[in-house]
């Protein structure tokens, strides 16, 4: 039996969501609790997946001269490609104007947008929790982050046998988080079906509205695409050939699994 690769199982669930959504918009209740369903258990694993993620990595390292090595050199490579990313789009933006005549009615006041920003020493300041527990309830991910770098750091610097079963119950957690994830993963295409059948019946109750979003959002669709293309195909492959010295087809291609699941689930915590 012919079995779809996931991103295909994506595409048709998209499809289908979409013409449930125009025909039956009443109804969609009987798949809209799919795509609730799968967004809660994407925020279930996100804080033990990234903790778990970041204290393996980070104890793995051992060392303390590695750890700073491959931190500046992340921090150096954000940096640059995120300077890349910003120029295309502002410039992509710029020439397109995607957003230019489009009222959705997605306009929502949002009063705790202020007091979440701040200056930069505010938000050192929120970096380092006062309990740790409450900021891994809360999933204050900056914070879990911090701490998580500073726990695996010290993990080699304790007694032998201690660091070495700290190490492999890390490793441990994180081999199950990682197959907790891919289990979660195979319901995307249902989750989306739920997801996106909702927001179109939503919407297909006004049919010029409807006509508007699809014509605005796929001038949006089709800028965030051609930003992405320009960065994939052209600003990635350049840095990894001159500055990486490596191979881009080979280094795509080693990151399949990582790309294919970020792309199908549009969840880079995933």
């Amino acid at each position: 039996m012919l079995k779809l690769k996931l991103h295909w199982q994506i595409l048709i669930a998209f499809i289908l969501a979409i013409i449930i959504g125009i025909l039956i918009p009443q109804h969609t209740g009987y798949v809209r609790w799919m795509g609730d369903l799968f967004l809660r258990a994407l925020k279930m694993i996100i804080v033990p997946l990234v903790f778990s993620s970041i204290v393996s990595g980070v104890a793995n390292l051992g060392g303390t001269s590695s750890l700073g090595r491959l931190g500046a050199k992340t921090i150096l490579y954000y940096m640059v490609t995120s300077t890349f990313a910003i120029l295309t789009g502002l410039l992509l933006v710029d020439f397109i104007k995607p957003g230019v005549g489009a009222d959705l009615g997605f306009r929502m006041d949002v009063p705790e947008l202020t007091s979440s920003t701040g200056s930069v020493g505010e938000i050192i300041l929120r970096m380092i929790p006062t309990n740790i527990f409450d900021a891994l309830v809360s999933a204050d991910m900056l914070a879990i982050i911090f701490f998580a770098i500073l726990f695996g750091f010290f993990i080699p610097r304790v007694q032998s046998d201690y660091s070495e079963f700290m190490i492999k119950l890390f490793n441990a957690i994180f081999e199950v988080m990682m197959k907790l994830t891919s289990f979660i993963i195979k319901f995307a295409p249902l989750g989306i079906l739920g997801i996106v059948a909702g927001i179109v019946a939503d919407q297909a109750a006004d049919k010029a509205k409807l006509l508007s979003m699809v014509q605005h959002l796929g001038i949006y669709m089709i800028t965030v695409l051609a930003g992405l293309a320009i960065h994939f195909f052209i600003t990635l492959p350049l840095i990894l050939k001159f500055i990486g010295k490596s191979n881009p087809y080979l280094h795509f291609r080693a990151m399949s699994l990582p790309l294919i699941t970020a792309f199908s689930t549009s969840s880079s915590s995933a």
